[in-house]
């Protein structure tokens, strides 16, 4: 039975990868020009990133950089099957799995992570479509939901960490940036809405957000404390924009998408207070020039958490809050290609981060062009 779904895999991959191209024109319509430009910057993009493979598979020898550049060509229509480089990466994440499920290398335990790695990775996995790696797969979906602070480590809903999803290391405190990330992979991996990961999740959430109404922790009665809808780090009140803007529990832009979409995710409607919070903190910071709240930090690691962001909330035209209009996706593709170097790479000049590996960051910036052709299209 294993065969014949293999089979079946390979068919239903084939008959996609041979499907007829929409036919081009020599003069291309003004419209177009960015989704032509995203083209070609995908192309590019991916040959530097299959330049740069190294020879057993991985990129920068590490799962979740391998795991995002995997997940760069898949969310681009390539697949195991008709791209090499992918069939190499798949098998260097596979490697690392260990009996609890969880992904990750231990060669270093100062990088393992291993949350933030087995996240990554099991959306990779996922992206396949391979029936093979569903055992896989599962037994990484129960390592995430494990990962969760909740009554399982004697953690109560009071405490200020119940709900949330850390790195993974010992000691470890959660964040909102690794618990986005379990969060999205446990959707795109089938978790149900009825698992109780996703209302624990809404508590941390509700704790991250620069809100009153619905925050219970006492930071947020500061006379300092903004209130204005947007998403911070951690439930401490530790804002990383702290320290660039001067300011204290400073919402910014990665961690504001963050926030939304795990919302999103966790079943809370569009239209709730909570969500709309969120929302008009974006309204009225939107731009693609820089990272709101942090400037240059961490700026590709924003543009993939916005477009993730955009898509699931699913407005193609955003309306900020002085009442211009903004096509999002344009806007992400032609800042994408403007930015991109001559070899097909991007790269941050600020460090921070990782950001100041291209491998890294050119996965980030052709996920976020992913995103952008499906609007574009």
């Amino acid at each position: 039975m294993r065969h014949r779904k293999l089979h079946l895999y390979a068919a239903t991959v084939l008959l996609i990868g041979t499907a007829p191209l929409p036919a081009t024109h020599a003069r291309q319509k003004p419209d177009d020009a960015p989704a032509a430009r995203a083209r070609q910057a995908i192309t590019r993009g991916l040959n530097y990133l299959r330049s740069i493979q190294e020879s057993d598979g991985s990129w920068s020898r590490y799962p979740a950089i391998t795991a995002l550049a995997v997940s760069a060509f898949l969310r681009n229509g390539r697949t195991e099957l008709n791209e090499p480089a992918v069939a190499r990466g798949i098998q260097y994440i596979l490697r690392h799995v260990k009996p609890s499920g969880a992904i990750y290398s231990d060669a270093d335990p100062a990088t393992a992570l291993p949350n933030y790695n087995t996240a990554l990775c099991v959306m990779a996995l996922a992206l396949t479509r391979n029936p093979a790696y569903r055992p896989t797969i599962q037994k990484a979906q129960q390592y995430l939901e494990q990962s969760q602070f909740d009554e399982g480590e004697s953690i109560t809903p009071d405490n200020p960490m119940y709900g949330g999803v850390g790195y993974g290391s010992r000691p470890d405190r959660p964040d909102l940036s690794n618990l986005q990330m379990a969060l999205e992979a446990l959707k795109e991996t089938g978790t149900g809405p009825r698992s109780p990961v996703w209302q624990k999740a809404i508590v941390f959430l509700q704790r991250v957000q620069n809100r009153r109404e619905s925050n219970d922790q006492a930071w947020i009665r500061e006379a300092s404390v903004p209130n204005d809808g947007g998403f911070i780090y951690d439930t401490r009140g530790r804002s990383d924009a702290d320290g660039i803007t001067g300011g204290k529990h400073t919402s910014y832009g990665a961690m504001t998408y963050a926030g939304l979409k795990s919302y999103i995710y966790a079943g809370v409607s569009r239209r709730d207070p909570r969500a709309q919070a969120a929302w008009n903190w974006i309204r009225d910071h939107y731009t693609v020039t820089e990272h709101p709240g942090m400037k240059d930090a961490s700026l590709y690691y924003y543009y993939h958490t916005m477009a993730k962001t955009l898509d699931v909330f699913g407005e193609k035209i955003l309306q900020d809050t002085r009442g211009g209009k903004h096509d999002w996706s344009r806007d992400l593709a032609l800042q994408l290609a403007a930015t991109q170097r001559a070899d097909g790479s991007w790269v941050n000049q600020n460090a921070r981060y990782w950001e100041n590996q291209p491998a890294l960051v050119t996965s980030y910036s052709l996920i976020t062009l992913s995103y952008c052709m499906k609007r574009l299209r």
